[in-house]
């Protein structure tokens, strides 16, 4: 059977690891939820959420439709329905997948069809790409049948990778009100569905390090080398920096679990929720990941063979790949060529532009007109979500509007079905969302008999009613693009675009983008737009000012020193046209009227009682 991800002997001799030098991160549940069905036969790897497993269940049956396969419904009253839903979906897209694979290979070269446009896609570095470009040009003959049955067999499917937060990872409960075996909880049964799955591919794990949820992934051998040294399940790391992805690695090579890739994300420049550094800009992180991905990759590779040696299991016995790669804010094809070249990631990721590719995501029409119009204003980082995390947002949502007049009508808070974000013990036992109406009715119970000046309850109020439902409404979208009613007519939209998608405001076609990406078209619009580091760079600045404002600062001192020290590093690179908004930001930095040390703790302690 064709692996996903791993190229033939024709592919190898080409000098193919990956395709193309990008990859289509996650974006929200529901907007790559399907996204492999539209890119992986092109080469293209992306990320589908499985932490819904109610939305993963309706498009499953949607696809099994459309496929043709038969689909028998697995219950919400099966004990384990979480992870036989998320092992069915991935079965179905990795199917789904093979069988596009197998027809595009079969298409005859230079007709126009798929198998075309798989190579036409591809960077023009690609030796593929060379080889079609030589065969299309050739007259029918024997050279030319070989070299197409060479191209055939370099055609290799982009991976159908899978995400989890590992923050989610709440506990859930019976009809009677019991809390479930731990195994049970939406991360580990999300875990357990993917490691079930006939894919071959990666879990990327996302929002920091869960013990727990780590460990548990030694209870399946996929991920684990095979004799030959090969993982069947791969295990990638989304991180914002060296330190994290060095306790996390170690973690995890002490249990014989090797980290297959770091994916480095900008701390505050992408979409969704957001973890900022402490003043670690994009840059700089880079640079030491450069320069020590060596001595991680041999600490690591030391750590997991001992290891594994230790479980009586196949060791490695050279070192395995372990990528380096990068996305957050990332707008023209200099600033991905740059990264490829100045740092040696293995892949740049593209999120938010895809958004408005309709033939990529799932964006309602409504919703996507929207972005098309939006201006930077409309992007801004929020406190809606209920994890409790500074979240990417985008104005006058339906979602917000939902939000807005559920309030006016003196029934603020969400209906909680899903309870994936409900993780709130304060006032019960089994655990609350915070953006549900009963949260909030006994918030703002609390509020009251805290007899607050009206200003500050005020404002006390508004934080707690500012949250919205992530669990619906980032899910929805897909369900409307496709002509699926919403459960319980909770059609409202919540999309979580990165600032950078400001400077995109054509709704494109694949070809169009991946073109984009590659310099040979500009979808930017009119809007000057900043170099990515300059743009991370304010976002910092703004979030440390607010930091300061709020009293919640950890260290603003040594933030600010950080992002000077970021500064000073840019300019070493000489990056065109980035002079005067790095000297202007300094300025601005300089100005900074920052907290003696200990004040913002007692602030926080003031705003707190």
């Amino acid at each position: 059977m064709l692996r996903q991800g791993q190229p033939g002997q024709t592919g190898k001799a080409l000098g193919i690891n990956n395709l193309h030098t990008f990859h289509v991160p996650v974006m929200g549940l529901g907007y790559s939820v399907d996204t492999p069905l539209k890119v992986a036969r092109f080469g293209i790897n992306s990320v589908v959420s499985i932490m819904d497993d109610h939305l993963l269940e309706r498009m499953r049956e949607l696809h099994c439709q459309r496929e043709g396969e038969p689909y028998v419904a697995i219950p919400a009253s099966e004990l384990d329905h979480r992870a036989k839903r998320t092992t069915a979906y991935l079965n179905v897209l990795n199917r789904a997948v093979q069988r596009q694979v197998e027809a595009l290979r079969k298409e005859p070269v230079g007709a126009g069809g798929d198998i075309d446009r798989h190579f036409e896609l591809l960077p023009a570095s690609s030796p593929v790409r060379g080889l079609f470009e030589r065969v299309r040009g050739m007259k029918p003959g024997a050279e030319r049948s070989v070299l197409e049955q060479a191209l055939r067999a370099a055609i290799v499917p982009g991976t159908i990778d899978v995400n989890i937060m590992t923050k989610c990872d709440r506990t859930n409960y019976d009809d009677s009100g019991e809390p479930l075996p731990a195994e049970y909880g939406q991360a580990k049964a999300a875990l357990r569905g993917f490691a079930q799955s006939e894919l071959h591919a990666s879990m990327v794990f996302s929002a920091g390090l869960n013990p727990r949820l780590y460990t548990y992934c030694e209870e399946f051998g996929d991920f684990f080398p095979d004799d030959a040294g090969n993982l069947r399940k791969k295990i990638t790391l989304k991180v914002s920096d060296y330190r994290s992805a060095s306790v996390q690695g170690r973690f995890l090579a002490k249990k014989g679990l090797w980290v297959s890739e770091f994916r480095i994300e900008s701390g505050l420049n992408c979409g969704g929720h957001v973890f900022a550094t402490q003043g670690f800009l994009l840059g700089p992180v880079l640079e030491e990941f450069a320069a020590r991905r060596a001595e991680l990759a041999t600490e690591l590779f030391a750590l997991c063979n001992r290891a594994l040696a230790q479980k009586g299991l196949p060791v490695f016995a050279r070192h395995p790949q372990m990528k380096v790669t990068v996305q957050g804010g990332v707008g023209t094809a200099a600033e991905h060529e740059f990264l490829m070249a100045r740092y040696g990631v293995d892949s740049v990721g593209w999120g938010s532009p895809f958004l408005l590719v309709p033939e990529v995501t799932n964006v309602d029409d409504d919703t996507l007109r929207q972005l098309a119009a939006a201006s930077p204003e409309d992007y801004f980082l929020s406190e809606s979500s209920p994890l409790g995390v500074p979240f990417s947002n985008f104005r006058n949502t339906t979602s917000d509007e939902l939000r807005r007049r559920r309030i006016a009508e003196g029934r603020p808070g969400s209906p909680c079905y899903k309870k994936f974000l409900a993780l709130n013990s304060e006032f019960t036992t089994e655990t609350l969302c915070t953006a549900s109406r009963t949260y909030q009715h006994l918030k703002r119970k609390q509020l009251l008999k805290r007899q607050l000046p009206p200003a500050v309850f005020r404002e006390e109020l508004e934080r707690i009613q500012g949250k919205e439902c992530l669990c619906e409404g980032l899910g929805a979208g897909a369900l409307l693009k496709n002509g699926l009613e919403p459960a319980h007519g909770l059609a409202a939209v919540t999309i979580c675009p990165g600032p950078n998608l400001a400077y995109f405001s054509r709704i494109s076609t694949l070809r169009e983008m991946v073109d984009h990406i590659y310099g040979r078209a500009n979808l930017l619009n009119e809007r000057p737009r900043p170099h990515m580091f300059v743009s991370e760079l304010q976002l910092y600045v703004e979030y440390l000012e607010r930091e300061i404002a709020q009293g919640s600062s950890r260290d603003p001192v040594q933030f600010r020193t950080n992002l000077l020290e970021a500064i000073s590093y840019y300019r070493t690179l000489a990056l065109p046209g980035t002079g005067e908004a790095f000297s202007a930001i300094e300025q601005r930095l300089e100005a900074l009227e920052l907290p003696e040390r200990g004040v913002c703790q007692d602030v926080r302690s003031a705003s707190a009682g």
